[in-house]
Order: structure tokens, then sequence, then C-alpha cells
């Protein structure tokens, strides 16, 4: 009966010890508390598309706590006005000599990311720094290795049309500053297999702005018809800085006038303006739009429309 009893008094004192604080309201949060729900990991750390729902904690981070330690401009480029509704779920802490690192998924509706956030020793927030998208429908496996620096290697791999593994390994490092830097840049794919798919490219272009607007073959807009003469089906890809900003949106927008458009859904924050005249097309960011591109590019560009190569008639 003692025993039994000596059992039951040691569980419930290591449940109370283990119990952790409610971080999914906006009552007040220690720093303290909100690191202590990242478990320390010790060594190497590795999450991939496939696992990254099963890796997370149970806690929820509310977007209230999470943002008395980690900047509300950080979300906004992300997330725009959508970004109050995004919770976070904690992966796990590594901590080193001069940073801490909080390893995190991040839902938004559907969507989930893996994310990073460095901090110092004295808890002030250093940089952050979204890793992947489980919801990227490319077909890529996309996987994060976290080693012992801590850098951050991101693969991407694929079995191509011949079976043969493709794979593009980007790793990323906080150095100083207020930003995640590019470390490692290594991969088999040659350039035919990063053609972009453009997934709109077999619908009819008879209207009078349909057609293809581009820079090149990695920085275009492409236009096709749509239900009625003002309506149009459009999709944008887009790699700026090196290819290290990306951005990519595919949807409709109607023409206001001869000259104007808008692409605008509702509940979503991302809203672009397109100008077009005579052969280009301009395209200005107006909403929040950055769950659709890399944080420091936007959608502003103008791009020229292409000439259609003529089909040679059989005689």
């Amino acid at each position: 009966m003692y025993k039994w009893l000596l059992a039951i008094l040691v569980i419930g004192m290591v449940s109370c010890k283990e119990k952790k604080v409610d971080l999914s309201g906006d009552a007040p949060v220690k720093i303290s508390d909100f690191v202590a729900a990242f478990d320390l990991q010790k060594h190497g750390y590795f999450i991939a598309d496939t696992n990254m729902l099963a890796e997370e904690d149970s806690t929820l981070i509310s977007y209230k706590v999470a943002t008395k330690f980690i900047p509300d401009s950080v979300f906004d480029n992300l997330y725009g006005e959508e970004k109050s509704k995004i919770s976070f779920h904690p992966v796990g802490r590594i901590t080193k000599a001069n940073e801490v690192y909080l390893m995190m998924n991040i839902h938004n509706g559907k969507n989930v990311q893996f994310a990073v956030a460095a901090m110092d020793h004295k808890n002030k927030f250093l940089a952050f720094k979204v890793l992947f998208d489980k919801t990227n429908s490319d077909g890529y496996v996309y996987s994060t290795l976290v080693n012992n620096e801590p850098s951050f290697i991101v693969t991407r791999e694929k079995l191509n049309k011949d079976k043969q593994d493709i794979y593009t390994k980007v790793g990323w490092a906080y150095m100083s500053g207020n930003e995640f830097t590019e470390i490692v840049n290594d991969g088999n794919e040659e350039e035919k297999n990063l053609a972009i798919i453009n997934p709109i490219d077999t619908l009819p272009k008879k209207n009078a702005w349909s057609g293809n607007y581009a820079e090149d073959k990695k920085n275009f807009i492409a236009v096709r018809d749509g239900k009625t003469p003002n309506m149009y089906h459009f999709f944008i890809h887009f790699e700026k800085k090196n290819g290290t900003c990306v951005g990519e949106l595919k949807g409709e927008f109607n023409l206001s006038d001869p000259h104007h458009a808008l692409y605008s859904e509702a509940g979503d924050p991302c809203s672009i303006d397109f100008t077009l005249n005579e052969n280009e097309l301009t395209m200005k960011e107006k909403g929040k739009c950055g769950n659709r591109r890399g944080m420091n590019c936007f959608f502003n560009d103008t791009f020229i429309k292409q000439k259609e190569k003529k089909v040679k008639g059989k005689k």
C-alpha cells in the first residue's frame, strides 16, 4: 500500500513539474515560459514535410503571445492583414554559446510552414526565417537538416522522368545583423530541370490582353482568356536577388477600365493592381502578399509582351 501511495505521489510531482504555462490566449507570459515551450534538442535535427506535423508539440502559442517576443513586423510582409489569425506550435530549441534558436510550425488555415527564430541569451530577438512550406505543390519533397553549428540545410528532391533523383540544397545560418545568410547552394539539377511549369499555358489567348509578358524564363506573367472579355486568368512567377527571393501566384483579374485591372479575393489579404498599355504589363502589390513570395521582394514589376511564334502550316 505504501509503495502505491509513493508511486502516485511521485507521478503527481512529475506532472506538476512538467505542466506548461498556457500560451494560447492573450494573458501576460514570461519570456522564460515562452522559451521553455520549445523542448531542448541536444543534437542535430531533421524534419521533412511528410512528418512536420508529427514533430510539433501539442502546445498552442497564440499570435498575441508570440509577438510579445518576435516583432509583429516580421509577420506583416508574410501574412498581411491575416497575420493575427496565424498560430504557432513549438518543434524544438537549440542553445548555442551566443544564440538560442526556436524552431516552430506556423499554421495559417490549411497552410503550414516550418520556421526558425534566433534570439540572444538576453532574449533579444535577432532574426527569423521560414525554411519551407508543407503546402508547396511543385512535386518536390522538402526537408531540413539542422546540424550542430547550427546551420539549416533545406533540401528539395524528386525523381525526374528518367527515375533519377534530382535535388537542390540551400543552407542558411545566422551570422550577424538581422538576417539568416545563405551559406550553401548545391545540387544536381540542370537548367532544363528547373524550367517553370505554367499551369494555365494551354488556356486560350484570343482576347485583347492575353499572352505572355516576360523579362526572361524565370520572370514572367502569363495571361489567358477568362469567362468574359473583361476577366482574365493569370500566372505570375519571379525570382529576384539571384534567385533567393521567389514569388508565385495564380488567379484571376477583372478589368475596371480598358487599361486597369485588380486581383483581389475575399479573405485573402493579397491584392495586386495591373496596368496594361500597348505591349507591356505593370503589376504593383497593393495588399499584403507575403505568403506568396519571399519577405524581401514584392509583386512590383513591368514585363514586355512576347511575340507569338508562328506555326508553319502543312502543305
